[in-house]
């Protein structure tokens, strides 16, 4: 039995365990179906005694789960009606939960939202933002959901190519209005840095302490996690390095 404390890492649902191995600074991803509970005790008021910036943390990692779970290459029809019902709620509650931590209905909200992102990522995986996520946290033990946070805009931008269809119906889920593929690209970027500002999340990784000698190191082993596989670009590590630099600020 689960009982969630976050409304974030949908570890309550999900097939996935994060193993930080402190030797080598690596993050591992064990997924068996094996690790989801056989119940999950979900209830709003466990996580009103979250800070703020917890909050904004494990909420934009719910954000990035649904985001990455919509434009895996091995998405479906149910992975898709959960990611996109998560990205609203995200949208609507989580600035709501930040500015009143009591605030049930909004905690609720993004207690739905962040189920509904874990049954999706459980089955059509993640990508790039997991990835570099990872990596981060293994070889600089920075925080999961803050580094999600400020790469999700970077990754959306180099992945939309790939998958212009996907992020038009993700930018329209979050309130964007642009009906092109090159407007939808611009207002979805801006949308999410603007939803980093207003969490309280807009930061660069260099003031997280990430310098750019650093990036050829955590691009090589951001390109060995598993996440990447359904990433809907493919990445080579110099790929891979370009978005860290980008993410830098």
């Amino acid at each position: 039995i689960c009982v969630p404390t976050t409304a974030g890492s949908s570890a309550d649902v999900s097939q996935f365990a994060i193993i930080t191995d402190t030797a080598r600074k690596v993050k591992i991803a064990i997924v068996s179906k094996t690790l989801v509970p056989d119940a999950a005790l979900i209830d709003p008021l466990t996580t009103t005694t979250m800070s703020a910036e917890l909050t904004a943390e494990t909420g934009m990692d719910a954000l990035s789960h649904a985001m990455e779970a919509f434009a895996s290459n091995a998405n479906g029809p149910l992975t898709d009606l959960l990611a996109l019902d998560a990205m609203r709620l995200v949208r609507t509650n989580l600035p709501k939960a930040i500015a009143a931590p009591d605030d049930l209905e909004a905690r609720g909200g993004m207690m739905l939202g962040s189920m509904e992102a874990g049954l999706a990522f459980s089955n059509a995986i993640l990508g790039a933002v997991h990835a570099m996520a990872h990596s981060l946290g293994g070889y600089m033990d920075l925080p999961h959901g803050l580094c999600n946070a400020i790469l999700l805009p970077h990754v959306v931008d180099r992945n939309f190519q790939s998958a212009p269809e996907r992020y038009m119906k993700a930018a329209e889920a979050l309130g964007c209005a642009a009906r092109t593929p090159d407007a939808a690209r611009v207002e979805l970027g801006k949308t999410l840095m603007d939803l980093n500002r207003e969490v309280g999340m807009d930061k660069g990784l260099a003031e997280l302490g990430v310098t750019r000698e650093s990036l050829r190191a955590l691009a090589e082993k951001a390109a060995q996690d598993p996440c990447l596989t359904t990433n809907p670009a493919e990445l080579s590590v110099e790929d891979i390095e370009a978005i860290y630099e980008r993410a830098l600020g």
